[in-house]
């Protein structure tokens, strides 16, 4: 029994290092860092990478480490235990979603070198051996044109830079990444805009097209790299004075239903303004904000019994308590009927009046449009990255875009797979040229 055991790591270590040469030739084909095919696990995802199937080369490590951990705990246990039979069944599970995502990526590899997808059957069956052909022939070479472009090249970096307002909001935003797996990967890039105060702007963009990273960019929440300035103070370097100058109420209201209304803005003073603030101010301040959101005749009510208009407004009430210098809300008309929706962005229009920068993100957009200044539209370039295709007066914004409406802007930039034009580059570089031309 242990011979056969032995004979077996054997060729599996045999098999492997056939695999880890082949691989070394195959990336060095590809114009990958060839070495990265002697560490386990990762060679998947790069070889994804050669295949131009990302995704599928991720998923594929990680259920390959899987695998690997299961056959290691089947090893441990004596045949036949609860412990070993579990561990089968669940490595019979992976190996399903292991072979669906191999043939995609040979599927890929095939055509990265301009090959017959049969040989997706060969694969699948002496993995190692077809890497040591594929790395090491000179008949296998990667195909004409290889690495297919199916989009145009992203967008340049614009070089532009927002001036910094004393009375203003003013967004620098280089680029802001995150960590995907191994590979570091942009979330939003060359992002510069000044807001004067007074403003009311409305946030446009598909999904994932990085409005959420956007906001919590700019409040300092998820910081970037990035010069993020508000009336005249750095975000970033600032933050604890100035994080509760910046109000964000997100989507969801994430309030106590067991509390009374005016229990819940208690609280929100208490945490939210000085210390040293006298209880009979902090009390003239509450029953303000109580006045300004309609809220006072329903003070002593519980949140539980408030309907969702009441609710929403003491969601933003909170926020609003500390008397913020910006104030920015993630939907705030979710749920919300027309006439509902349209008296709280009234309200909202009210705030910026009074000197604050209110910033909104809505999916419905153009039955409040009439009441925002400017419009930001942000959208995925061709590398999936965030990126500026316009910010300005919304009375030019149709213009610009050539469209009648806010709802038919947001279609333009939105990406051909999500029902959209796919307009989002150029409508990034006219943004641009605009800019510097002095248009916008």
């Amino acid at each position: 029994m242990m011979e056969y055991k032995n004979t077996i790591i054997a060729a599996i270590a045999i098999s492997e290092i056939i695999e880890m040469i082949g691989a070394y030739g195959i990336f060095k084909k590809c114009g990958r860092r060839p070495w990265l095919a002697f560490i386990p696990f990762l060679r998947h995802d790069r070889m994804g990478k050669c295949a131009g199937r990302v995704q599928e080369g991720r998923s594929l490590a990680l259920i390959s480490l899987g695998i690997v951990v299961m056959i290691t705990t089947i090893c441990m246990f004596k045949p036949n235990s609860l412990q070993s039979m579990i561990s089968m069944f669940l490595l019979m599970l992976m190996m399903i979603p292991c072979v669906i995502y191999s043939i995609r990526v040979y599927f890929g590899l095939a055509a990265a070198f301009g090959r017959n997808r049969l040989w997706v059957i060969p694969w699948l069956i002496l993995r190692c051996l077809c890497a040591l052909l594929w790395g090491c022939s000179k008949r296998f070479k990667t195909a004409e044109g290889y690495p297919f472009d199916e989009e145009e090249a992203a967008p340049e970096v614009s070089g532009l830079e927002a001036e910094s307002l004393d009375e203003g909001l003013s967004i620098n935003i280089t680029k802001r990444t995150a960590m995907n797996f191994l590979q570091r990967k942009v979330l939003l890039r060359d992002i510069h805009l000044s807001i004067p105060k007074g403003h009311m702007v409305l946030l446009l963009g598909g999904s994932g097209s990085g409005k959420t990273t956007f906001l919590n960019a700019v409040t300092g929440y998820e910081k970037a790299k990035a010069v993020i300035t508000l009336a005249g103070s750095n975000v970033y370097k600032d933050y604890k004075s100035m994080k509760y100058d910046i109000g964000f109420v997100p989507q969801q209201d994430l309030v106590r239903g067991s509390d009374t209304v005016y229990r819940t803005l208690s609280d929100a003073a208490l945490l939210r303004l000085p210390s040293d603030m006298k209880g009979d101010v902090r009390r003239d301040r509450i029953n303000d904000v109580l006045d300004t959101f309609g809220l006072t005749p329903v003070k002593s009510s519980l949140v539980d019994k408030l309907s969702g208009g009441q609710r929403k407004r003491l969601s933003i009430a909170i926020e609003y308590i500390s008397d913020p210098t910006l104030f920015i809300l993630d939907e705030p008309d979710s749920g919300l009927d027309g006439v509902m929706a349209r008296a709280l962005f009234e309200k909202l229009r009210a705030i910026a009046d009074s000197g604050k920068i209110v910033i909104v993100i809505t999916h419905t957009p153009d039955r409040v449009a009439d009441l925002f200044d400017d419009v930001i539209v942000v959208a995925k370039d061709a590398n999936r990255t965030g990126r500026l295709a316009y910010y300005g007066a919304r009375e030019k914004s149709y213009g610009f875009f050539g469209k009648k409406s806010m709802e038919e802007i947001l279609m333009s930039v939105n990406r051909r797979e999500e029902g959209g034009e796919g307009k989002a580059d150029e409508f990034v570089r006219k943004y641009t040229a605009a800019v510097a031309g002095g248009e916008l």
